[in-house]
């Protein structure tokens, strides 16, 4: 007769076991690679799972507060790294679901789950106990005999705490968790409305001749919409495959107008979805966080963890940008204005006649347009060549996997190999726009890489776009612009496949902000290369490869805009430090916040209706804020580190494995300008970049 304990013990483990069968999310993942069991996982799986995950997190942190042993890197600072495994499973599922397959459901659980974790975070940095315990490892590190990447941890955690208020006061600490809880309550409410203002907006049309100069594609795509909401005729939105055709080509002007209105006017419109408040109290929160921690503005403590260092430093490079950019920005419009004049056009260019009249110079100009490119990058063709490039540079190889769970049915996921066979990495590429799936294009992480007991844990990286959909006559044939995006997004999902690093934290994509785009923005600059763009472009009907002369407009068009391109981007950067610089709370109008701004980078007149603050969601809804100048300084960084590529081979193999070594590989381990002078043998210079742009004399036109 069995004991009692027995029974009890096997009455516990069947009770656990049924638990974890019943929510996948709490078990072991049944899935090659351990990869997230998505046919398996349902809404109310998340919430148990995450409260699970918080329980157990918790428990990992009274251990090393309890530990009676003295302080040490192992049982403190690297415990601390291995803190809440599940938890970060989870939350690395929940939330890239919620950014790319989202309803209704969802995002109520991240309304209940955001503040848990904020609480959950709170909870560990300012607990007094545990900073002691990093702080008594911090004040000997230098007895400790360190590596490079055991110090950045080190420093990481110590500077971690201090950032999130260890050292404050008591009550202090009372008001850091508060504010932390309202702005991540208030960031979600602010993605929201912007994703339920780009959905709940289509434009109708039954009347064929308003279209007049759309392209078949985009008709086609147009019918398809209509059709499927049981509709004759044509429905456009303002997903981007759908708004960025119409606004090139549609010979409507009024019907343009409409919808760049629609587009700029997200979440301005003093409704239910309205972020103006939002925005002014994001940015107030932000800066009583910062003077909170002793700084004078929120930009002030951003960019002490960047490498522009502080607000002098961003501000001198966007300077420096500007007045090489806006002279020929202002010559690109008069030149536009002009070829209007020549064909008919007598009002006054606005922006929604920009994208129009530039597309028909651009055609003038260079014989070119997105129509004549797109046959020729069928998304199965462009897949290819990314992949191959990747196998040219580094080795690696991809290779379909169907017993791999997906999101949806639109999702693929490969296994990602080494040269050598050893397996790298689970890797989701996801195409097309949804209703559920916000817009833009992103790479993210459903699981990390770290090294644990000896094991390597491979990463599960994801790569999201809102690429033109295939219609009922033809394939998925993308835009130059949208080849090239793939290109930015596959750089990033190598940083992360790629990761070498022990631990998590410090791990592929875990650098600074303004070291990040690097990876993703060098891969673009292959794809006006001849030599890679014949290996993969052929037009999807005959096979025939993308003419010579065809690939020499793309290099002739290159620089088209770039004036007007960089001041755009510069507009964007003024407007965040001017929020992120802001020392006291602004209670004004945040559309005229906004024109002042960026007035000086502004070749229009200001439009009423519409506003970019308050559906910016880099800044307000993700990880931007005083940080998205980054995108600039990347582009410094990768015409730099690419002017190596064009010195020694575009695939020379040694350069690339320098650069898999020195940058992909390291991640956050040490500080990127170490890293990047490992690669380069010097710092960067803006050299490179103007020089690519055709920007060297701001008194030039480029591409002109």
């Amino acid at each position: 007769m069995k004991s009692i304990y027995f029974v009890a013990l096997i009455l516990f483990m069947s009770v656990g076991m049924a638990v974890a069968q019943t929510n996948p999310l709490l078990g072991e993942f049944n899935t090659p690679h351990n990869a997230a069991p998505f046919d398996k996982i349902e809404n109310d799986h998340f919430l148990p799972a995450f409260e699970e995950g918080i329980k157990q997190g918790k428990a990992d942190v009274e251990k090393i507060k309890n530990n009676t042993d003295a302080p040490t890197f192992e049982n403190t600072v690297v415990a601390l790294d291995q803190v809440a495994r599940l938890l970060g499973r989870t939350s690395g599922i929940f939330f890239n679901l919620l950014s790319s397959e989202t309803n209704d459901e969802l995002q109520e659980i991240a309304q209940r789950v955001s503040p848990m974790l904020t609480a959950f975070q709170n909870d560990i940095s300012l607990d007094p106990v545990l900073f002691e315990r990093v702080k008594a490892v911090y004040d000997k590190k230098a007895e400790l005999n360190l590596t490079p990447e055991q110090e950045t941890l080190l420093e990481n955690s110590y500077i971690g705490f201090v950032r999130r208020g260890a050292n404050l006061s008591d009550s202090d600490k009372e008001k850091f968790r508060a504010f932390s809880t309202e702005l991540s309550k208030l960031s979600l409410d602010f993605g929201e409305n912007v994703l339920k203002e780009t959905n709940g907006y289509e434009l109708y049309i039954a009347d064929k001749s308003k279209l007049a100069g759309l392209p078949e594609g985009a008709l086609e795509a147009a019918a398809g919409k209509a059709k499927a909401k049981e509709l004759e005729g044509w429905v456009f939105d303002i997903s981007m495959p759908s708004y960025l055709p119409f606004m090139k080509y549609a010979d409507n002007r009024d019907l343009r107008k409409e919808l760049y209105l629609a587009y700029g006017s997200k979440s301005f419109k003093n409704n239910e979805l309205d972020n103006q408040e939002k925005v002014k109290r994001i940015v107030e929160l932000r800066l009583e966080t910062a003077k909170l921690l002793g700084y004078k503005n929120y930009a002030d403590y951003v960019l002490e963890r960047r490498m522009a260092t502080n607000a002098d430093g961003v501000y001198g490079l966007l300077n420096d940008l500007y007045e090489a950019s806006h002279k020929v920005a202002l010559k690109e419009k008069a030149e536009i204005l002009e070829y209007a004049r020549k064909n008919g056009f007598e009002d006054d260019l606005m922006p929604w006649d920009w994208s129009y009249y530039s597309e028909k110079l651009k055609v003038e100009k260079f014989d070119l347009n997105d129509e004549m490119l797109k046959p020729y990058f069928e998304l199965s063709h462009v897949v290819d060549g990314v992949f191959g490039l990747a196998t040219d540079l580094f080795g690696i190889t991809f290779k379909e996997n169907k017993n791999i769970p997906v999101y949806n049915d639109e999702v693929t996921a490969y296994e990602v190999f080494d040269a050598d066979g050893t397996f790298l990495s689970v890797f989701y590429t996801d195409f097309h726009p949804r209703s559920g799936k916000r817009g833009g294009a992103w790479m993210n992480d459903f699981k990390g890489q770290w090294m644990e007991n000896g094991v390597d844990s491979r990463p599960h990286v994801t790569i999201v776009m809102n690429f033109t959909r295939p219609t009922e006559t033809k394939p998925a044939l993308l835009t130059f612009n949208e080849v090239e995006t793939f290109m930015h997004e596959f750089g990033h999902a190598l940083h992360g496949m790629l990761a070498k690093s022990t631990y998590s934290s410090l791990s592929g994509t875990n650098v600074y902000r303004d070291f990040v785009e690097l990876p993703s923005q060098i891969m673009e600059n292959w794809a006006v290369e001849k030599e890679f763009l014949d290996r993969f472009a052929k037009h999807y009907e005959t096979g025939e490869p993308i003419p010579a002369e065809l690939v020499q407009k793309i290099i002739a068009s290159q620089n088209y805009l770039a004036g007007y391109l960089s001041v755009r981007q510069l507009s964007f950067g003024y407007l965040d430090m001017a929020w992120h610089t802001l020392e006291s709370a602004y209670e004004g109008k945040v559309k005229d916040f906004e024109e002042n701004a960026w007035k000086k980078t502004q070749i229009f007149p200001a439009i009423d209706g519409v506003c970019m603050s308050t559906q910016f969601g880099h800044l307000f809804a993700g990880g931007y804020a005083a940080g998205y100048y980054g995108y600039k300084w990347a582009e410094v960084l990768d015409a730099d580190a690419f002017s190596v590529f064009k010195e020694k081979g575009l695939f020379n193999k040694e350069v690339a494995a320098s650069f898999r070594k020195n940058i992909l590989e390291k991640g956050g381990t040490e500080h990127p300008m170490i890293l990047y002078k490992r690669f380069r043998g010097q710092e960067p210079s803006v050299d490179a970049l103007l020089k690519r742009s055709g920007l060297v004399n701001g008194d030039e036109t480029a591409g002109l």
